[in-house]
């Protein structure tokens, strides 16, 4: 519920709140002077109504997370109702309404659709005052209110800019996060392996010499039953099955272990935070799986953060009939039906690549659940 509730207390929603209680309070504290669209019996439980409801689409909006059409749907059902209050009543407060309209449109609309909307919404203004309020200066009044809407504009602007600003560089940094922690990751194997083979080619050769080299000692009428030729002969069988069993235990260690690399791609991103379950020590065979499974996880975090503002994303990898299995859900807040885009048809073809696969659907509360697989074997 907390989750679900948290973008109702972001600073910009603060200072809206802030606001719609300042015009309220001159509504009720002011009865209302008509324009005479509306009888006066009626007016001031319409306009109250309406001021109501403008608030209840604004938070209805901040708590679904709408975008696209349906959020601006809300938005411009907003601006009517701010524009009906001022067509109804003059009260000098009403107009800063239109301002919390334009910041969330700001957000919302290319600038050149922005720029025809405040144009003609204004025009709107300029022509409620002139006809209907019998303002003796309405092209003074009106461009008051334009000041501050253009405040408003601009300020929401550069922060949602700054926003979109910060999801791509935090994208880019995890891609170079991920390549980078493939990269050493694939320096220690390469490593591990050089010096398990250099130990089973140079080490183990030179044993087994030193073994036939004894062992012909020990068969010298001179030296049979010499108790230091046997001592030697035992050292060096022992030393030889030493040798092959740290070679054996190093090619055990092969692949790419994943607990670390996925930790350390997760750890730049204030959120989501991942949640991750998983068997320690687990490993994928090649760099190709590896890759593939960091990509996976890279861009859940990204599309969970910069289009379901989640703030949590549960990451489970099994290993189930010779298959690695991932399943991530996060607790978003997105919409409508999921469709893939670049980033999970990218996905898709990486995982397919190596034989594996994906789905991804809308959980309940509407965030992402991506379902993926690829062989455990090479």
């Amino acid at each position: 519920m907390w989750t679900r509730l948290r973008p109702l207390l972001e600073p910009l929603n603060l200072a809206a709140y802030i606001a719609w209680l300042a015009i309220g309070s001159e509504m009720l504290f002011n009865m209302p002077r008509g324009t005479g669209m509306i009888d006066a019996p009626a007016l001031w439980p319409t306009v109250i109504a309406a001021h109501v409801a403008f608030m209840a689409l604004f938070m209805l909006r901040s708590v679904l997370r709408m975008d696209g059409n349906r959020g601006i749907g809300m938005v411009v059902a907003q601006l009517l109702l701010a524009l009906g209050i001022i067509a109804l009543a003059r009260y000098g407060s009403t107009s800063v309404l239109l301002i919390i309209v334009m910041a969330q449109l700001a957000q919302m609309l290319s600038p050149k659709r922005l720029v025809l909307v405040f144009v003609a919404v204004n025009l709107v203004v300029y022509l409620v005052y002139r006809e209907l309020w019998l303002s003796s200066s309405p092209l003074f009044t009106t461009l008051i209110g334009t000041s501050f809407q253009l405040f408003a504009i601009l300020t929401a602007w550069y922060a949602h800019t700054a926003q979109r600003s910060r999801d791509v560089l935090a994208e880019v940094n995890a891609d170079l996060l991920a390549t980078r922690s493939l990269l050493a990751e694939s320096a220690r194997d390469s490593e591990r392996l050089r010096i398990s083979r250099e130990l089973h080619d140079v080490a183990g050769h030179k044993l087994t010499a030193l073994k036939l080299n004894l062992g012909a000692l020990q068969r010298q009428p001179a030296l049979a039953g010499n108790a230091q030729v046997d001592l030697c002969a035992k050292l060096a069988d022992e030393l030889l099955g030493d040798i092959r069993a740290v070679v054996q235990q190093m090619r055990l260690h092969d692949g790419v272990q994943l607990r670390e690399l996925i930790e350390r791609l997760a750890a730049p991103f204030p959120k989501p935070r991942l949640r991750l379950d998983m068997e320690s020590g687990l490993r994928v065979a090649s760099f190709e799986q590896a890759e593939a499974v960091l990509r996976t996880v890279q861009e859940a975090l990204t599309n969970s953060a910069r289009h379901g503002g989640a703030e949590n994303l549960w990451l489970t990898v099994r290993r189930k009939d010779g298959q690695l299995r991932l399943d991530l859900h996060d607790d978003g807040r997105g919409g409508g039906e999921l469709r893939f885009g670049n980033g999970l048809t990218g996905m898709r073809e990486r995982l397919e690549a190596i034989g594996g696969g994906v789905t991804a659907a809308r959980g309940e509360s509407g965030g992402v659940h991506l379902e993926a697989w690829l062989p455990e074997a090479a």
